[in-house]
């Protein structure tokens, strides 16, 4: 056990944008803590991202607490190098206490304190903020299994570019941010692209002279709650969204993309989908033109100057759909060499061993980032709070609550 001098107010595990944030908010209030972090600063962004990645907020949303864009290009967006880059300046700039280098093997209770055991040896605090992310670890299907040992496979975090996958046709499992963006990046490197899809919203990239992420957050459209989301059903995925234009499916199917529907088996060398694309186009549109009313209405409501809508041009061209819908692909007779599966991730856990910590999946059990052990929070998990949760738009704001408990702890326990 270690003495009452070297106890921490709180151990951050993680230095990501999540895990700066929250130390950024407890150097504020002075608080004795560390930040540690398993290889890199903003490590997911450097080792997780292909080569044309773009971030989907604009400029002037990607921004850490109490810092502001005053750059020449507000709608433009950061290549992950750029993004690690503010990242490691923003750290530096605030003296924030990182340790890079150092990955938590085990996370313990004990007398009252938390044990964050570094191969260095042990940190002892009073709190813990678990910021690692629960998107670094890719989830496939059961059934990926099930295709034949000489179909290259790799997942959207491992996916560069187009020329380091076997030559041949590509099938994209997934079409949220992740798989449409990558079915672009390969269709226009000149690849055969199959592209299995989902029912995923989009959101156009700019609407009426301003960025979507920017009217999502004028209208509070990103604020709505996530008791709000799941008295709607599921809580939906990110929509498909490009970083530099609008994406759609139809655009892709334009470029040559061939439109699949929901993968639902493989067998042998032959793959099996649901007879839904063209339900899935449908979605997305629905979906994008009741975002464009809402914003509609958000201007009149307020007399806002805004000019007036045009087309855009990935949302007005017409879907290629295979006709009659391919309901079943013979990998082989198609030439496809390689699957990316585009299908979610979770995040590794395991090393945390505070009972109810976890859920039955071994993934955070939490309310708003708070878990129902005290002194053990999560910062930066999807929908969390609210639809702008998981985003560094919600940083400022969550890590000033989490913060301000942690505070509320220590003033109790004196």
């Amino acid at each position: 056990m270690a003495s009452g001098t070297d106890i921490l107010d709180a151990v951050v595990i993680g230095a990501g944008w999540a895990g700066l944030g929250v130390s950024h908010a407890l150097t504020q209030r002075g608080l004795r803590h560390k930040v540690v972090e398993r290889a890199r600063i903003g490590e997911t962004w450097r080792t997780q991202r292909w080569d044309s990645f773009r971030i989907n907020t604009p400029n002037s949303q990607t921004v850490m607490p109490g810092d502001s864009y005053f750059g020449p290009d507000p709608d433009g967006a950061m290549t992950s190098d750029e993004f690690v880059a503010l990242l490691e300046d923003y750290a530096d700039r605030h003296d924030l206490p990182v340790e890079t280098g150092a990955p938590v093997t085990d996370l313990v209770a004990s007398d009252g304190l938390y044990r964050v055991t570094l191969p260095r040896g042990p940190l002892w605090a009073r709190n813990v903020v678990i910021a690692s992310s629960n998107q670094n670890c890719p989830a496939r299907p059961p059934f990926s299994a099930l295709l034949p040992a000489n179909i290259q496979q790799i997942d959207a975090s491992a996916y560069r570019n187009a020329s380091a996958l076997d030559s041949g046709a590509v099938l994209v499992v997934g079409s949220a941010q992740s798989g449409g963006q990558i079915a672009e990046d390969l269709v226009q490197a000149g690849r055969t692209v199959f592209l299995s899809t989902g029912q995923v919203g989009r959101l156009p990239r700019m609407y009426r002279g301003t960025h979507i992420s920017v009217w999502m957050v004028l209208t509070g459209l990103i604020d709505v709650t996530r008791r709000e989301m799941l008295q709607q059903g599921p809580i939906p995925g990110r929509a498909l969204t490009g970083a530099l234009h609008t994406i759609s499916l139809q655009s892709l199917s334009a470029q040559g993309v061939v439109l699949l529907g929901r993968l639902t088996g493989i067998d042998d060398g032959h793959l099996s989908f649901s007879e839904d694309a063209e339900a899935h186009v449908r979605h997305a549109d629905e979906g994008s033109a009741r975002l464009r009313s809402q914003i509609d209405a958000y201007i009149a409501r307020n007399g806002i100057d805004a000019p007036e809508a045009e087309p855009d041009p990935a949302e007005v061209v017409p879907a290629v759909l295979p006709n009659p819908p391919v309901l079943s692909l013979d990998l082989a007779a198609q030439g496809i060499t390689t699957v990316i599966w585009c299908t979610g991730f979770k995040g590794d856990f395991e090393w945390a061993r505070v009972p109810d910590v976890l859920d039955a999946q071994g993934q955070p059990s939490h309310e708003g980032g708070f878990a129902s052990v005290p002194g053990v929070y999560f910062a930066g998990l999807p929908f969390a709070i609210s639809r702008r949760s998981g985003t560094i738009l919600a940083i400022a704001e969550e890590a000033a609550l989490l913060v301000e408990d942690i505070q509320r702890r220590l003033d109790t326990s004196l």
